[in-house]
């Protein structure tokens, strides 16, 4: 069976520039290559087009396929356009395209910024609503001042790894039925840093960081709520290689109140009443997390109702005013009463008659009668 033409493999003009070439091959790599498409014969497809840009994509093998085509480089000493040389310098390419430009790793001597680090702040309720400046002491890495980050002792310098030559990697060939395939693996001999360290810094151990314990100043926004967090620029981790330091963020857990509860703004809280207070009303002083307020009680006031104080809730953290305080009212029946006060409840019963004092329709004692004669 005979070979197809390469250009036509590649859908090039026999003058098509090396651009052109390499355009066309990552367009038929990409669609046929064996790890994308499972099709029949896609493998085959692909091979087809890497041999015609193996062929192609190099000057002088292309030249002697213009002149000779398929038949002739063989007879003249070529050594084919495929076998050992699977793969080539297209290699590259096609690595490139599936492992994310995994062919061309960045230095490993470049700046790269420093870790973030979190550290978690209790709160106490009143301090959440208000706000307040703290110190903490966080535990980080930083530059080890003895060697400024090198890792190597004072005095000595570090070397560039022979084994990877500096780029922090080994490439390990690989046969398979498609050619050769490079894996690219993290340098075991320089651990990735593409350097060497023939003297270690007695301060770090040739890591270059130290382990320290950093007071820092922390603004804590009044208003602030559970699980938000506070950004402090540049107060995590160190940079390496020169890089930027990472940020430190603070996140807020808040104690619980013994009386108050906060949603977002609002706060909430339950006012016990006695039954005298709740049935002929009262004026009650009403604790705020802003102090003591009075509050009217009406007459009649049943058990659940609630007040709202509008501003005396909790201030809104990006400074849009203040949210407001919901007051439930409980009234408390009383479980110890002295003979006396049994004396006058008994009393209150025969003159109200066993009514209740809610004479709307709809109300719970009515309703509760209502529930009885239907027996």
């Amino acid at each position: 069976m005979s070979k197809r033409d390469y250009y036509e493999i590649l859908g090039v003009e026999k003058g098509a520039s090396k651009d052109e070439i390499k355009k066309a091959y990552r367009k038929l790599a990409r669609k046929y290559h064996p790890d994308v498409n499972k099709e029949a014969g896609a493998a085959d497809k692909f091979k087809e087009a890497k041999e015609a840009y193996e062929v192609l994509s190099d000057e002088q093998k292309r030249a002697q396929y213009d002149q000779f085509g398929h038949a002739g480089p063989q007879s003249q000493g070529f050594g084919g356009f495929g076998g050992a040389q699977d793969f080539g310098g297209g290699f590259g390419d096609i690595f490139d395209m599936f492992f994310g430009g995994g062919g061309r790793r960045r230095d490993p001597n470049a700046p790269q910024q420093g870790a973030d680090l979190q550290y978690t702040m209790e709160l106490e309720f009143e301090e959440a609503i208000f706000g307040k400046e703290a110190e903490i002491t966080i535990p980080k890495e930083e530059t080890c001042d003895t060697c400024s980050g090198s890792g190597a002792k004072p005095g000595t310098k570090t070397k560039t790894c022979s084994h990877c030559n500096g780029s922090g990697q080994l490439n390990m060939e690989q046969n398979t039925p498609f050619g050769k395939v490079v894996n690219r693996r993290v340098c075991h001999y320089c651990n990735g840093s593409g350097k060497i360290i023939p003297e270690k810094c007695t301060t770090c151990g040739g890591t270059g960081r130290v382990k320290k314990r950093r007071k820092i100043h922390i603004s804590i926004p009044a208003g602030i709520d559970e699980g938000q967090q506070i950004r402090v620029s540049g107060k995590g981790e160190a940079g390496i290689n020169g890089g930027p330091p990472g940020d430190l963020f603070v996140v807020v857990h808040i104690k619980p109140h013994e009386f108050f509860q906060r949603e977002g703004d609002h706060i909430f809280c339950e006012l016990p009443l006695t039954f005298a207070q709740a049935a002929l009303g009262d004026e009650v002083e009403v604790p705020t997390v802003h102090g003591k307020v009075k509050l009217k009680i009406p007459a009649g006031t049943q058990s659940g109702k609630v007040f709202r104080m509008k501003g005396k809730g909790a201030p809104n953290v990006r400074g849009y005013g203040h949210g407001d305080q919901h007051i439930k009212v409980k009234v408390i029946t009383p479980t110890k009463l002295t003979d006396r006060q049994k004396e006058l409840l008994r009393e209150f019963n025969d003159i109200s008659g066993n009514e209740a004092t809610d004479e709307q329709e709809g109300s719970l004692f009515e309703r509760f009668k209502k529930a009885f004669k239907s027996e």
